[in-house]
């Protein structure tokens, strides 16, 4: 039966995250909306009215996270089919794709994960290699960031006039349009039960992790249209989180396509560069460990013409940068369409960069300027930063330590919304609001609270619904309750802030993220007054 929405629920005897009291202990629902927080003592007048009283045993409740930046279909299929993520060599990888494909299988198999940098034979498969691995089987298996992928020849035989794309190797990884063609081919052949069935995946996972809200960064080269109005249409009529879309694609037809949709903008993944893993980002100087400087996809002029056709059209634009010259690139055509129509205008629509990886001191002043949100992953940080990490390899230490900036970018004033980019990064909310705080370079680390916050608040000021992503009265009453450690008031480092459990502070703690700690476990999801999850024996 599904669960009314015009229900009155008060919680009680736990711990409420709330700015509007501090001590808050019960918290009273209406609908959809939050209608008051405050003390148990308190919260007695209202359980006449209450259809339904929550006992939470001192469990906490916070707003429920948003992810402002995933792919759900290819997420539901890293959870549900070949996931190569966590193996540890060539051939623990080679092992897994061929247990995957031996059973056959009509069309083209999926995966994604796999990561050379973390293997000790230190390569990605030869062509020869994977064919026989894959048993003659069609085969798309996306690269951890997905920048780039390995093919078998008898999905390579399915792209016409493959060879002639750039980023092409008849042996290797594909990169560039090969990539995209190969891709685009692979999810041409996913049915719809197929599709739907990852999607549905995706969005169980959500609401079992307290993800209340996902923004879906889709387009031409990372999915369909086909694909973002599926999802939709199934958030749609799903108990579950709510999916915001966006659709990459430049020009007027990226917004044309983006209002038949529904979405909310034409950007996410509207590829500036690509990513550092696959020598795809964009960079000012070479890569430290080959020649060149990465892809450039996009130049600052059809930025400008792309910003000015969504500001004008009253759409959020958006673009995926990692490499500095990239961010540069947007920050010039960004100001050009300010230019263009006057500064404040084009501010006013918080136009968002996503992953914005390699800033500068000039970018990040610029970001400050144009009024850009920065849609980023404290996960890659976690995965391919510190003194070992993929990102020294690809750019030397110095470069490196400079990746990721999240404090000065607080400093800098520019919002923050946080996401995992999955299944780039697995969706984890507590690990990156961890990853945020504890930063591997120690310099960019934030505050708990202030990465807490990214990861609510930052995902709906993101979309310009300021009011939301926090407990208080007028609130939409999207929430998470969690069975936790003590709480704290926490920072990165106890020299900056410290740490405190003293009601005085006048502060609201949230859980112990110090690594080794365990993460919070979600006792249950709502998502506008509606539950969408509940813990087994809740």
């Amino acid at each position: 039966m599904t669960e009314r929405t015009d229900r009155t629920v008060l919680l009680r005897g736990g711990n409420v995250y709330s700015p509007a009291d501090p001590f808050a202990t019960a918290m009273l629902v209406e609908g959809e909306h939050i209608a008051w927080v405050g003390s148990d003592g308190a919260a007695e007048a209202y359980a006449d009215v209450a259809d339904e009283i929550v006992d939470l045993q001192g469990a906490l409740v916070t707003p429920a996270f948003v992810d402002a930046h995933v792919h759900a279909t290819s997420t539901g299929l890293a959870l549900t089919g070949l996931d190569l993520t966590a193996d540890a060599s060539l051939a623990e990888a080679l092992a897994a794709i061929a247990e995957f494909t031996a059973g056959g299988a009509d069309g083209v198999l999926l995966g994604h994960g796999w990561d050379e940098t973390r293997w000790p034979e230190h390569r990605a498969p030869s062509l020869a290699e994977l064919d026989a691995a894959a048993g003659g089987a069609a085969l798309y298996l996306s690269r951890t960031d997905v920048h780039s992928g390995l093919a078998t020849s008898a999905l390579r035989a399915l792209v016409p006039a493959l060879a002639d794309c750039a980023g092409y190797s008849a042996d290797g990884p594909l990169t560039q349009d090969a990539h995209h063609a190969v891709r685009r081919a692979a999810l041409a052949h996913l049915t719809p039960a197929q599709r739907r069935d990852a999607q549905l995946a995706t969005l169980r996972r959500a609401a079992e992790l307290g993800i209340g809200a996902l923004h879906e960064c889709a387009g031409p080269d990372i999915s369909s249209a086909e694909d973002l109005a599926a999802l939709l249409a199934l958030a749609a009529e799903t108990p579950g989180p709510e999916v915001f879309g966006y659709w990459g694609e430049l020009g007027a037809a990226g917004v044309e396509t983006a209002k038949r949709l529904g979405a909310v903008g034409a950007g996410g993944d509207l590829f500036v560069d690509g990513a550092l893993g696959s020598h795809t980002a964009c960079l000012h100087e070479d890569y430290a460990d080959t020649d060149h400087t990465g892809v450039a996809y996009l130049t600052a002029e059809q930025v400008a013409e792309h910003v000015a056709a969504c500001t004008e059209a009253g759409l959020q634009a958006g673009f995926h940068a990692i490499g500095d010259a990239a961010i540069t690139a947007v920050v010039d055509g960004v100001r050009a369409a300010g230019d263009q129509l006057g500064a404040e205008r084009v501010k006013a629509m918080r136009h968002r960069v996503e992953h914005a990886e390699a800033l500068t001191p000039e970018t990040l002043a610029a970001f400050a300027e144009l009024g850009l949100t920065a849609s980023v992953q404290p996960a890659f940080d976690a995965a391919w930063g510190g003194p070992d990490g993929m990102y020294v390899e690809r750019l030397g230490a110095d470069r490196a330590a400079q990746l990721n900036p999240f404090a000065a970018m607080l400093r800098a004033g520019i919002p923050l919304a946080f996401g995992s980019d999955a299944p780039v990064t697995p969706l984890d909310p507590w690990g990156t609001v961890r990853a945020a705080a504890f930063h591997r370079t120690p310099e960019h680390r934030i505050s708990v609270r202030a990465a807490f916050t990214a990861h609510t608040r930052g995902g709906h000021r993101a979309l310009g619904h300021d009011a939301d992503g926090v407990l208080v009265p007028g609130a939409i009453a999207s929430y998470a309750v969690w069975a936790t450690t003590d709480l704290v008031v926490q920072a990165p480092d106890n020299r900056i802030a410290g740490w405190s459990t003293d009601p005085r502070s006048g502060t609201p703690g949230l859980p112990d993220l110090t690594p080794g700690e365990p993460l919070p476990t979600c006792l249950r999801t709502v998502v506008r007054g509606r539950t969408v999850h509940t813990h087994q024996g809740q």
